[in-house]
């Protein structure tokens, strides 16, 4: 048989835990070759620069 509990956990014990599963905003950062926001430490989705340096091709969509 599974451990049961012997007491009820107390709600305040119950949000205790729960005090760090929150999400957090996340961080981003303004690219410094086109100017969108990104996130740091990623290649730019909008112009696939890293560091200065084109490391992805991205491809300009077609407007209908």
């Amino acid at each position: 048989m599974p451990p049961h509990p012997k007491r009820k956990h107390s709600s305040g014990r119950r949000d205790r835990r729960r005090a760090h599963d929150a999400l957090e905003p996340q961080n981003l950062v303004e690219c410094p070759n086109c100017g969108e926001m990104r996130q740091p430490h990623r290649v730019c989705p909008k112009c696939g620069q890293y560091k200065g340096r084109e490391v992805i091709e991205v491809k300009e969509e077609k407007k209908k």
